[in-house]
C-alpha cells in the first residue's frame, strides 16, 4: 500500500496565486496607484515638472553617487569578504559581525555619526579641511553615506560563494603553471561574478532610495548637494503631491532600467559561467 506524501506548504497551484495575490498587493497596485496619480498632470504638465533645472539636478546626483558608492562597495566588498573567507585573525568573528552594523543601525544616527565625524571640526574632517577635502555638506559626503549603508549588501552576497568555492580548482590551475592573477581572473571572478553582480544590484538600489543617512550629511543645497528623495518630500511638505509623484516615477523608470540592465548582465554573467 502507498501512501502519498503531503508538503507543508500548499501546492504549486495555490501558492502561485498566493505569491501573485501577495505581489499585487504590497508591489504591483502601489506602482500602479503612483503612475495613474501622475495621469492627472498631462503629458505637457508632466514633463515641465520633471525636467526643472533643480530636479535634474538632484536626479543626477542620486543616480550618480548610488553608482560611484555601489562600485566602490562591489570592489571593497569584495576585498571584505576574501578576506572574511580566506585568512584566521584575532577578531574575526568581530569583523564579520560589524558589517552588518548598516543593517542594524538606524539610517539617521548614521547620518548624524558621518556629520560629526566629517564635518570642518569633526575627527576626521578637522584633518581633511586643511587639505581642501571637504566631505560633509558636499555631494562627496552623500558617497560616503551611501557606500556605509550599501557595503553589507555585496559582502553577504560573495561570502556565500566564496565559502563554497573548491580549492581543488585553484590548486588544479597552480599545478598548470597558471599565476595568482590567472587563477583570480579565470577561476574565481567568473565563479564569483553572478553574486557580485547581485550585491552590486541591491547596493545600488538601496542607495538610490536613501534618505535618513544623506539628509545630515548632504547639507541640501538645491542644485549641489539635493538628493530627490528629499526633493519628494519637500513637495509633500508643500502639498504638491502630483508634482511629488511625478519625481518619483520618473525615479522608478530610471531604477528599474538600470535594474534590468543589471540582472541582464548578471544572467548573461552566469550562462557564461554554465557554458564552461
Amino acid at each position: 500500500m502507498s501512501f502519498k506524501k503531503h508538503s507543508v506548504l500548499p501546492g504549486f497551484g495555490l501558492g502561485l496565486g498566493y505569491s501573485l495575490f501577495w505581489l499585487c498587493l504590497i508591489v504591483l497596485l502601489p506602482i500602479a496607484a503612483l503612475v495613474l496619480k501622475t495621469t492627472d498632470l498631462g503629458l505637457a504638465g508632466f514633463w515641465s515638472t520633471v525636467t526643472t533645472d533643480r530636479v535634474l539636478a538632484s536626479l543626477r546626483l542620486s543616480f550618480g553617487a548610488s553608482l560611484i558608492a555601489a562600485s566602490i562597495n562591489g570592489v571593497m566588498g569584495l576585498l571584505v569578504a576574501w578576506v572574511l573567507v580566506r585568512y584566521p585573525f584575532p577578531g574575526k568573528r568581530i569583523i564579520d559581525a560589524l558589517v552588518d552594523l548598516p543593517f542594524a543601525l538606524p539610517t539617521a544616527v548614521a547620518g548624524i555619526a558621518l556629520t560629526t565625524i566629517y564635518a570642518p571640526n569633526g575627527w576626521f574632517g578637522q584633518w581633511l579641511e586643511p587639505l581642501g577635502l571637504k566631505v560633509a555638506f558636499t555631494p562627496l559626503g552623500i558617497v560616503v553615506a551611501l557606500t556605509f549603508i550599501g557595503l553589507p549588501f555585496v559582502v553577504r552576497t560573495v561570502q556565500p560563494v566564496l565559502e563554497d568555492l573548491e580549492a581543488e580548482l585553484e590548486e588544479a590551475a597552480t599545478c598548470l603553471g597558471a599565476s595568482r592573477l590567472q587563477i583570480f581572473t579565470r577561476v574565481i571572478l567568473p565563479t564569483i561574478l553572478p553574486a557580485l553582480l547581485t550585491g552590486f544590484a541591491l547596493a545600488f538600489a538601496r542607495a538610490t532610495g536613501e534618505f535618513g543617512s544623506v539628509i545630515f550629511i548632504a547639507g541640501n543645497i538645491p542644485m549641489v548637494s539635493e538628493i530627490t528623495p528629499l526633493l519628494i518630500i519637500g513637495k509633500l511638505e508643500q502639498y504638491d503631491y502630483i508634482g511629488a509623484t511625478a519625481i518619483a516615477v520618473v525615479m522608478l523608470v530610471i531604477s528599474f532600467l538600470m535594474l534590468f540592465s543589471i540582472n541582464g548582465i548578471q544572467w548573461w554573467a552566469s550562462r557564461r559561467h554554465a557554458a564552461r
